[in-house]
């Protein structure tokens, strides 16, 4: 048996495995490392998250990552150069956490990456009919284990999408293992560029867990900040609080063919980006709306679809668990609460022992220990079939 192998056979039939998960979503504000304690598996999976940081990406990195992201078309030849430095950089990032939590290397059983999605395009997206689903990540698995000496499992989607599925949501299958309740109707949602839930009725199935994207969170907001104010996001909704939701203007974006697609269904900043808001100016004749008052607009349009798909599935006392860097709009949430019914109670995932900033670098950690030391089922989930996913890079 090759020494690669065995070392994974032998973390398999270990009672517990040490992960690093790693998350950069489409607000490309920088890595989420989270170190991982987790044994068992399936809805037998025990998780204790031992360290967190997020690691800022500087302006430079950002700009690198903006020049491929989410568009029609890139130069081949940058995009070719950067899927490796970012994997390189992402290891850097790894080394330098590990260094300063005291944590050996040796001791880490796996890196579970994510990536940096560059691209997402299920069949609903495009017009290309002899293709079917579509999403590329970068931050190539094979540097990151080369880089910091640790086997890495890199690339998740790509299975889910052979499958059937479109490669997105892939929260269901964590937020399965670890948060369906017997006792308790919970609705996991998260909002990061891209706004998604899990619907976990209470003692749930497999086939009665819905995950799916319903639409923009955070990512219509950050790029008017971007380009307007020359800033990452609107820090605790300070600008969106001075203006005033315009009907007209929300109206228009409601009306993109997105919303009115059944669930489960998957999108990005591909569709939902500033092109979309000129559109609906124009159509709404809004050009001239102060900042605020767009922002106070973009703000409304994300709670009315998360409130929407909320109250639909939630049908009888229902708690909702809340995540990503929504949580920290104070405005948002205000939002979206005042929509939903009485019967609806949300709550951070924190109450539930993730923090709501580390809860999607958690489920990489989990995706891998499943690839590791999972059974697969002949169940369905609603995206695609229960399938393990994950490619496997080694360090040398």
């Amino acid at each position: 048996m090759h020494p690669h192998i065995k070392k994974l056979y032998l973390s398999a039939e270990k009672s517990e495995r040490l992960i690093i998960g790693l998350m950069s979503g489409t607000s490309l504000d920088g890595l989420d490392v989270a170190l991982c304690r987790i044994s068992g598996h399936g809805r037998n999976t025990s998780v204790t998250v031992e360290a967190f940081t997020t690691c800022d990406y500087p302006q430079s990195v950002k700009d690198k990552i903006t020049r491929v992201f989410a568009k029609q078309t890139v130069n081949l030849e940058y995009l070719t150069l950067l899927n490796p430095w970012l994997g390189q950089y992402h290891g850097q990032l790894i080394n330098q956490c590990l260094a300063r939590w005291q944590v050996s290397p040796q001791s880490i059983d796996v890196i579970a990456s994510h990536g940096q999605t560059i691209f997402h395009c299920p069949k609903h997206q495009h017009s290309h009919n002899e293709f079917g689903n579509a999403t590329l990540q970068i931050a190539d698995g094979d540097h990151i284990a080369i880089t910091t000496g640790i086997t890495t499992v890199s690339d998740f989607r790509q299975k889910h999408i052979a499958a059937g599925g479109e490669g997105a949501p892939l929260a269901q299958y964590g937020d399965y293992f670890y948060f369906a309740s017997d006792d308790e109707n919970r609705i996991l949602l998260n909002m990061g560029g891209i706004a998604n839930l899990t619907y976990l009725p209470k003692a749930a199935q497999l086939d009665d867990v819905v995950c799916s994207d319903l639409g923009p969170g955070n990512t219509l907001m950050d790029a008017y900040m971007r380009m307007h104010f020359a800033k990452p996001f609107d820090d605790k909704a300070i600008v969106a609080k001075q203006g005033k939701v315009n009907k007209s203007l929300l109206n228009a974006l409601l009306k993109d063919a997105f919303f009115n697609l059944d669930l489960p269904k998957t999108t990005g900043p591909e569709v939902f980006n500033l092109g979309l808001l000129t559109l609906a100016q124009a159509q709404s004749q809004t050009q001239q709306l102060s900042h605020q008052d767009v922002m106070a607009t973009l703000s409304a349009l994300s709670a009315h679809i998360i409130a929407k798909h909320i109250n639909e599935l939630a049908s009888a006392y229902t708690t909702v668990y809340c995540s990503g860097g929504g949580v920290h709009n104070p405005l948002l949430m205000q939002q979206i609460q005042q929509q939903l019914g009485t019967h609806i109670c949300v709550k951070g995932s924190d109450v539930l022992g993730i923090h709501p900033d580390a809860k999607e670098a958690v489920l990489f950690a989990m995706l891998a220990n499943e690839c590791l030391a999972g059974e697969q089922t002949k169940q369905r989930f609603t995206t695609a079939p229960s399938v393990t996913m994950g490619k496997v890079s080694f360090a040398d």
